[in-house]
């Protein structure tokens, strides 16, 4: 994607002014959202993807908020949180019937957690040699150098281990710290006075759905479908075609394939779909609140 300008954040003191801005730029409606996101996939119209990030940014200065605990810059976790936004309008299909907002969530949360995790993780990827010599050798170190303590290791030790490995005694003390924190195992008791037995294994909550809610999501499946189509019936033949070519298709096609067919612009294409989408909409709507029959 060209690069394109978006209000800039130096750092949170900063971030007063870069909410008022951001708050600025309108919500889309879904047709309009639609529209740009089918002018920046087919026609790369780089104002269009302009609109679609700008209209996003609030999303992603609230997604960004829930990482403060952390410790980290929120305007660093911003930032990160944009370029992810970025890459979701890149990869955007919005034939999919999706909302932008749906799918860029993913990736915005991806972005700043991938952040979250490069600055937490013991041993960064990419970090000097000497780094990464420390944190797989610091153990065995102490051991040649008979410090055996099993708390936290003094300067003086430090020092020593420090010249051992070539690097700041600071680094010793953090990584140290780093590694004291032993690996619990899942099945170990949570409280020792637990007379049931508890295990930190019990804890664990299981986010796969239940077999109920597996059952209900493939039911109303069923019924989205059934609706769609009793819907697709009350479209004029030639809006319906091209609505379902457009959006239904697994091989969707063109805005210029439709219109030789018809014989019309571009534009004339992308206006009828517009408007078939709505209809459609309207009358899944329309029919979604009608009674069910009863069964025979």
């Amino acid at each position: 994607m060209k690069r394109l300008s978006l209000p800039s954040i130096d750092s949170d003191r900063g971030l007063t002014r870069y909410y008022r801005e951001i708050w600025a730029f309108p919500v889309l409606k879904p047709e309009e959202e639609y529209m740009l996101a089918v002018r920046w996939t087919e026609d790369g119209d780089t104002e269009a993807a302009h609109r679609l990030v700008t209209s996003h940014l609030r999303l992603v200065a609230k997604i960004a908020s829930g990482y403060r605990g952390y410790g980290l810059p929120m305007a660093d976790l911003i930032a990160e949180g944009n370029i992810g936004l970025m890459k979701a309008v890149k990869k955007f299909e919005p034939q999919r019937g999706f909302r932008l907002a749906t799918y860029a969530m993913w990736w915005i949360r991806a972005a700043i957690t991938e952040y979250v995790l490069r600055s937490w993780s013991m041993v960064k990827l990419g970090t000097l040699a000497a780094q990464k010599k420390l944190f797989f050798s610091l153990g065995r170190i102490k051991r040649e150098l008979s410090i055996l303590s099993d708390g936290p290791i003094n300067d003086e030790q430090a020092e020593k281990v420090a010249d051992a490995l070539n690097v700041s005694p600071q680094d010793v003390i953090d990584m140290d710290r780093r590694l004291g924190f032993p690996d619990v195992s899942l099945n170990a008791p949570r409280n020792r006075e637990d007379s049931e037995g508890a295990e930190f294994m019990d804890t664990l909550v299981d986010e796969a759905p239940s077999p109920e809610a597996i059952a209900a999501t493939v039911e109303e499946g069923k019924l989205r479908r059934e609706l769609l189509a009793r819907a697709l019936e009350t479209l004029p033949e030639r809006e319906r075609h091209i609505l379902t070519e457009r959006q239904l298709s697994e091989q969707p096609k063109t805005l210029e394939e439709l219109g030789s067919v018809y014989g019309i612009s571009r534009e004339r294409v992308r206006q009828l779909e517009v408007r078939a989408f709505d209809r459609v909409k309207k009358a899944v709507e329309k029919l979604a609140l009608m009674p069910v029959p009863a069964a025979a």
